[in-house]
């Protein structure tokens, strides 16, 4: 009931929002493109951007929607957020590290201990931090919104073990810590664009992937895979960036109106996920596939935990992780 009633207020509120006074002298239109299908709280979230960021600016800021991939994989939309050629960027955090490497601190296996502690990081002192380090690299970072905690699915056999994902080829993020920490497992990580998963899995390219629940439904994923274990060994946010030029040239009341929709719809992506996950779950358990309630989560966790923490904290030190340890308590 309570997830409901957020999603209720949140909805309620977008009909009383508007710059009041404001003399608009600008008519913009924003390209906005990102990864996400139709049915992924992704993909709800940014019509929520749209109408948000619509609705306060009176109508002078128009957001063009393109989901999907539609404007390139998620390396191809990020590169092009840089360069000018798209205004807004939604991709997952890892994509970030060849430029921003330091924001890896966020995909650390085992970082966080519930989604609440994820939010306490992320729309703190950390995620501002973090932030800051994103906006070195001609980038607008407005908000962290998410893809969730992540889990693990495959064709071969059930994981509910470490020693079960020996040998097993999966698709990964490009982040180090992940790749580490699936070699580590003993599994063959694979780094591929989202865009391409569903058809290697399809194929027999790779044996498995991992992603959180909602979005393995909401992208079919199940379709094509057997086995779901529920390890949820890593969280994966998503930022929302735009070019900084495009941003700098903006009124500051539309900046201000970009800012303000992208945190409260950075709040109902999570309600949302929050709210669908159970029912995504049952789905797929309902398609015929086999879940795996892991008996043993912390045995991941043990195996994994303080190795990849190590050439993180090597690079950049150990203040940041200090204080997201700290949010746990």
């Amino acid at each position: 009931m309570k997830r409901r009633s957020t999603l209720k207020t949140l909805g309620l509120a977008l009909a009383g929002l508007t710059l009041a006074g404001t003399a608009f002298a600008q008519e913009v239109t924003l390209r906005f493109g990102h990864y996400a299908k139709p049915g992924d709280t992704a993909y709800l979230a940014a019509e929520h951007f749209k109408f948000t960021v619509e609705n306060m600016t009176g109508g002078n800021v128009e957001v063009s929607l393109h989901p999907a991939g539609e404007l390139g994989n998620s390396p191809t939309m990020l590169e092009g957020a840089r360069l000018g050629s798209i205004d807004l960027v939604l991709v997952g955090n890892p994509y970030f590290t060849a430029f921003a490497p330091q924001v890896n601190l966020l995909d650390l296996p085992f970082l966080f201990q519930s989604a609440e502690h994820a939010y306490a990081v992320m729309d703190g002192e950390v995620g501002e931090a973090l932030m800051s380090s994103i906006n070195q690299s001609n980038l607008q970072g407005l908000a962290f919104w998410e893809i969730g905690f992540r889990n693990l699915t495959n064709n071969t056999r059930p994981v509910a073990t470490p020693a079960d994902l020996a040998g097993l080829k999966l698709r990964t993020t490009p982040n180090p810590a992940h790749l580490e920490a699936f070699q580590i497992l003993g599994a063959n990580p694979a780094p591929m664009p989202f865009s391409e998963v569903y058809s290697a899995l399809q194929t027999g390219t790779i044996d498995g992937q991992e992603n959180p629940v909602n979005h393995i439904y909401a992208s079919k994923l199940h379709e094509v895979q057997k086995h779901l274990s529920l390890t949820a060994h890593a969280y994966t946010a998503a930022p929302l960036v735009m070019n900084y030029g495009r941003f700098a040239k903006l009124n500051p009341e539309y900046q201000q109106a970009l800012r303000v929709a992208a945190k409260l719809s950075a709040s109902y992506e999570r309600a949302l996920n929050a709210a669908k996950e159970e029912g995504s779950l049952q789905a797929m358990i309902d398609a015929g596939v086999e879940v795996v309630r892991v008996p043993d989560v912390a045995a991941f966790r043990d195996a994994v935990a303080e190795q990849t923490r190590v050439a993180y904290v090597e690079k950049f030190g150990d203040a940041l992780l200090q204080k997201v340890d700290a949010l746990a308590r």
